[in-house]
């Protein structure tokens, strides 16, 4: 007695229009990298952060002892008092000087004098006013305030050293403004001119503008989208690749500069491609193959060509597959090629 025909699932490929996508390997990088520095000469009193603390823009993150140049403020105030005391000394003598010349009571030079003492006064004002700016500014370097809102680094140098900041700025640690935060990769010079045939042919359409898919090396995090917001003016000779760069604007997964990620980037579009499940393919030494059921429901072994993965279970099928053929979907190891099979969805 035969045996009876085993039953094989089978299905008819998916035909829907797919986006082609690249990938490629970038990197992040902070939005802003932004060393602290000390710019006056002191002893540095105070830390007020932790390395690797979050601070936000305005914080006060080092303290060098300001009591040296709150000194020179008060001086500087004081020297500008003075300067305005002699300037007010200087306007009412020469008025006086001015009315008594109308009756020829003074000489002209004295008058002269005068007047040439009010231009000196005005000047000491103007040099007293700056001088004490200069030294305002120098007591406000005392106190190194965080630029933006980032993470700090470790601190360069310790708290009790002395810094010797107005001969040179002296780096105290280093602030990373990770949010946003770029991806940057590159592409090769012909993928971008297939990329710009595509959008010719799609009435200038960019598929470029829009975003692209940002993988991290730890698969458990989710796949992020980014949009693309440069694209490099030129070609690199030395490797025939343009620079561009992605950006996450709400980077909410604490991503930091420096970590590596793969960017899914699209760049052309086909129309009724072919899909079928990824799980219903071998692979062998020819490559790519699977089992399609004749009208006869006679398995045929047939070697595939494929395209990338679509949701992540689908994959594109580009030679040796046309969308009204039955293929095999589970048990692969249960038939094998000419094996007549009951078919069943």
């Amino acid at each position: 007695m035969a045996s009876s025909p085993p039953k094989i699932s089978v299905a008819t490929p998916l035909v829907k229009d797919i986006v082609l996508t690249k990938e490629y390997p970038g990197y992040l990088q902070s939005n802003s990298t932004i060393d602290i520095v000390a710019r006056v000469n002191g002893y540095l009193i105070k830390q007020n952060y932790k390395p690797g603390q979050m601070v936000n823009k305005g914080d006060v993150l080092f303290v060098i002892e300001p009591e040296l140049y709150l000194n020179a403020v008060q001086q500087a105030e004081a020297e500008l008092n003075s300067a305005t005391a002699t300037l007010e000394y200087a306007k009412n003598n020469y008025e006086r000087m001015l009315e008594a010349s109308q009756s020829d009571a003074i000489s002209q030079i004295e008058l002269i004098q005068a007047n040439t003492k009010v231009s000196t006064s005005e000047a000491a004002v103007t040099n007293a006013k700056a001088a004490l700016q200069t030294a305002e500014k120098n007591l406000e370097y005392c106190y190194i305030k965080a630029p933006v809102s980032g993470y700090v680094s470790v601190n360069n140098i310790d708290v009790g050293n002395y810094v010797s900041g107005s001969v040179q700025p002296v780096k105290l640690a280093t602030l990373y403004n990770n949010n946003p935060i770029y991806i940057y990769f590159n592409i090769e010079d012909n993928q971008y001119l297939n990329m710009a045939v595509s959008n010719r042919m799609h009435n200038g359409k960019s598929l470029l503008g829009d975003s692209v898919n940002i993988r991290m090396m730890n698969e458990l995090m989710p796949t992020i989208r980014a949009s693309v917001d440069y694209l490099s003016p030129n070609v690199t000779l030395t490797t025939g690749t343009l620079n561009l760069r992605a950006v996450i604007k709400d980077n909410n997964w604490g991503l930091r500069s420096g970590m590596y990620c793969t960017i899914e980037l699209p760049y052309s579009e086909e129309k009724n491609a072919i899909l079928i499940n990824d799980a219903s393919t071998g692979t062998d030494q020819l490559g790519r193959y699977i089992y399609v059921v004749n009208d006869d429901n006679t398995v045929e072994y047939r070697h595939i060509e494929v395209g990338q993965i679509i949701n992540d279970s689908l994959i594109q099928v580009t030679y040796g597959l046309s969308k009204g053929e039955r293929y095999v979907t589970k048990a692969l190891l249960k038939v094998r090629n000419g094996i007549k099979i009951e078919p069943i969805k």
